[in-house]
């Protein structure tokens, strides 16, 4: 995980690795999308904060053992998807408002997507959403 340091400027440097070595990618969606989507779980988890510098392209790419290329797509469908902000000579900032906007989108498609099979399986099972709460009291 990357600490931060904040410069002079406020602005938040990034140091040391961000994950692990070795990161096993899913061959059927591009790795830049499987980078974005690391990147954005570490937004909405506070690894990031809003005006938070991310990593460096070449950071990434050297943590992740990919092209600089992947990473420079990735950092690019962030900015096109406006989750994130080029600043010339800096890199790329997480931009306000960030975070709320995606735990919305994520809420909105794990109760459309996800919900729906987990409540399926839960009527195979018997069981009733106040059983989840139970067992997650007795933990």
């Amino acid at each position: 995980m990357w600490g931060s340091l904040r410069d002079a400027t406020g602005m938040v440097e990034q140091q040391g690795p961000m994950t692990e070595s070795e990161h096993v990618w899913d061959e059927a969606t591009p790795i830049y999308r499987q980078l974005m989507e690391l990147l954005l779980a570490r937004i909405m988890d506070g690894t990031y904060a809003e005006g938070d510098l991310l990593p460096s392209v070449r950071q990434l790419a050297s943590d992740y053992g990919v092209n600089p290329l992947t990473v420079a797509k990735a950092f690019q469908e962030l900015a096109i998807d406006e989750l994130a902000e080029k600043r010339r000579g800096i890199g790329f900032v997480v931009k306000p408002g960030v975070r709320d906007a995606l735990q919305n989108r994520e809420r909105i498609r794990f109760l459309k997507e996800e919900w729906p099979a987990i409540l399926d399986r839960m009527k195979r099972l018997g069981l009733d959403p106040a059983d989840l709460l139970t067992a997650a009291g007795k933990e």
